[in-house]
């Protein structure tokens, strides 16, 4: 089962996917603890998901969360119920899992994990396994190596498990084959469209049909509730505009800090290297280094061939080219004993050669940058800007509280929050909840606070939301309009141009089935078609009706015609020319690679069901209180 595991990873890579906590977190104790706290999450099969190990997996999950969205994740999602039941059956799959691991007396062997754990890249140092790493970066984590390498043997099991399931995902040649040469079949058409608005002229719309569908179509009409809203912006900006920042600090920090304001020195260089391997014999030394300094000795002598004799000797294939020039460069770029060479000798010195990791180096210093500093008033702005940053980052904690508790505890009055924190109440125009409103109105939360039954029935501020990094905004409902049928009168050329374009369409869609029919029987037809084409089933082309009826058509007597009403557009009739189906090779790599998709979406599919029945055979009881925000 293990080998089954290393020669199948793909397959226990996808299936592994779906579960969105990493297994390592929890340990075998975690996994079978069965001691009644009164403090679990759920129940399985007789053991206990404690609501610490859950809300440690919630914290894992949103924090990764954060990585991935960046300032733009939403603290809605964050604590949504959504993400804590994701959390909660995720894990329930693993302890599902790991019960049927138990049961069925699945092992690891000290051989198995001793492999799986010097294959962990952490642990590596010049690759090969260090026993110090791994128990310093254990140590790190608070672990034992015992402690460890039992959960460890308990992932493995549970992936022995992931791993059996996946190798059943097994796709025939022959069926991965077929499903590649009906992607790759081509056919050629040519197509006659019947425009909709090329049969709109002469369509009469009556009162009755007006009134009729106005009658019928009454949520076509409705004008959404609508509001206007006053509202405060406090964000980090609010709070930098107000920070003074005085000359003393700027000059502490200046004089605190110079190493931020210089300008290391740089100088350029060329070289020319000789290759000599780290490992090679005293004899191979010895002749590269006698080489090395006759090269010196004539550069000495003649300073201005060295140019060419670093295109002509020289081994680095990145300088060689350029008569050995470097470019300028500062300390910590280059290798150490060559950056020592370099910043030791003097411009225009032909140094001894100088052995590096790379070789054996002939240096010469051609020009030096030397260090400089930026005087106080040209670094002046940007040690204010870093300082007020610093200072509003620390401010905005304690006045986003002050924030908060304002609008909260005075809710009929965005005004004292405003005063108190120097903010300009502002106001928006007609807002709806269809998702248009202008910023920071777009942000789903505040809408729906606003739209509320706090802010619309009872009249108070909003809670202080957050809808962006370091933006809170509360609202308020200055006008209100509830949701209203607009009248006929206001919708009646919406309406008739509504009716005109339906009955364009369908005398178009007659025009062209009366074409078609005259097709299928054989007669002359008189029709501008369009230019050959070239579609193919892989790659869509065509509006999906239109690939969908192109390539259900039969083929066997060409050219053939197929029509299709396209939604909310044309009428369009394709006539096919021609049907090309590729001759695959036996050792064609797509075969393969179709197999391999197809594999794997059958193991997620027979993963998914696997679990069902698990989840099914190990009862299950959820607390519902941890699936709701505290």
């Amino acid at each position: 089962m293990f080998e089954a595991i290393r020669s199948n990873k793909r397959v226990a890579q996808v299936i592994l996917a779906l579960l969105i906590v990493p297994f390592a977190f929890f340990g075998m104790d975690a996994y079978f603890s069965d001691s009644a706290s009164g403090n679990e999450a759920a129940t399985v099969g007789g053991s206990t998901i404690s609501t610490f190990e859950f809300d440690e997996a919630l914290r894992d999950q949103q924090d990764r969360l954060r990585e991935s969205a960046g300032a733009q994740v939403d603290r809605a999602l964050l604590d949504s119920p959504e993400l804590r039941q994701a959390v909660l059956d995720n894990l329930i799959n693993q302890r599902v899992l790991a019960l049927y691991a138990l049961d069925n007396r699945l092992v690891v062997t000290p051989a198995q994990l001793q492999d799986t754990i010097a294959g962990v890249d952490a642990f590596l140092e010049d690759g090969r396994f260090s026993l110090q790493r791994y128990e310093t970066m254990l140590r790190a984590q608070g672990m034992t190596p015992a402690s460890f390498e039992a959960r460890l043997a308990q992932d493995v099991r549970i992936q022995q498990v992931v791993a059996a399931v996946g190798d059943a995902g097994v796709v025939p040649e022959a069926s991965a084959r077929r499903f590649l040469d009906a992607q790759l079949e081509e056919r050629k058409v040519r197509e006659l469209r019947f425009a909709a608005a090329d049969h709109v002229a002469g369509v009469q719309v009556s009162d009755e049909q007006v009134s009729a569908f106005y009658a019928a179509n009454p949520d076509r009409f409705e004008q959404p509730a609508r509001l206007q809203a006053e509202y405060l912006v406090f964000d980090r900006a609010a709070v930098e505009q107000k920070i003074e920042i005085a000359d003393e600090a700027v000059r502490a920090f200046y004089e605190g800090t110079p190493e931020r304001f210089g300008v290391a020195e740089e100088r350029r260089a060329r070289h020319i290297l000789l290759a000599l391997d780290a490992g090679a014999e005293q004899a191979e030394v010895d002749r590269v280094m006698a080489e090395a300094g006759a090269i010196v000795e004539r550069l000495r002598a003649e300073p201005a061939d060295f140019a060419d004799i670093a295109k002509e000797k020289s081994q680095d294939p990145g300088s060689a080219s350029r008569g050995g020039d470097l470019g300028f460069f500062g300390r910590g770029v280059m290798v150490g004993a060559f950056e020592d060479a370099v910043f030791a000798q003097a411009p225009g010195q032909i140094g001894e050669p100088v052995r590096s990791e790379f070789g054996v180096h002939i240096v010469e210093v051609t020009e030096v940058k030397p260090a400089s500093v930026r005087s106080l008033d040209e670094v002046r702005d940007e040690i204010v800007a870093e300082l007020r940053a610093q200072e509003a980052g620390r401010r905005f904690a304690e006045l986003a509280e002050q924030f908060a508790n304002t609008v909260y505890e005075q809710p009929d009055s965005l005004s004292p929050a405003a005063e108190a924190l120097g903010l300009e109440v502002r106001t928006t125009d007609w807002i709806s909840r269809d998702g248009t409103a202008p910023a920071p109105f777009d942000n789903a939360r505040l809408i729906a606070a606003v739209f509320g039954d706090e802010a619309i029935g009872k009249g108070n501020n909003t809670e202080a939301i957050e809808v962006a990094s370091g933006t809170l905004v509360s609202a308020r409902v200055k006008t209100f309009e509830a949701a209203t049928r607009l009248p006929l009168e206001a919708v009646r050329d919406r309406i008739v141009q509504t009716l005109r374009d339906d009955q364009g369409r369908a005398r178009a869609q007659e025009a062209g089935k009366a074409l078609l029919a005259s097709l299928d029987k054989g007669e002359p037809v008189e029709a501008k078609w369009g230019e050959e084409r070239s579609v193919q089933r892989g790659a869509p082309s065509l509006p999906g009706v239109a690939m969908q009826a192109v390539f259900s058509a039969a083929a066997q007597s060409l050219p053939a015609h197929v029509g299709v009403q396209l939604p909310e557009s044309d009428y369009v009739v394709y006539r096919i020319e021609a049907v090309n189906r590729p001759e695959l090779a036996k050792d064609d790599p797509r075969v393969q690679a179709v197999a391999s998709q197809y594999g794997q979406l059958l193991a997620g599919r027979d993963f998914g069901a696997f679990l069902g029945e698990l989840r099914q055979r190990y009862e299950t009881k959820i607390n519902p209180a941890v699936l709701q925000k505290p």
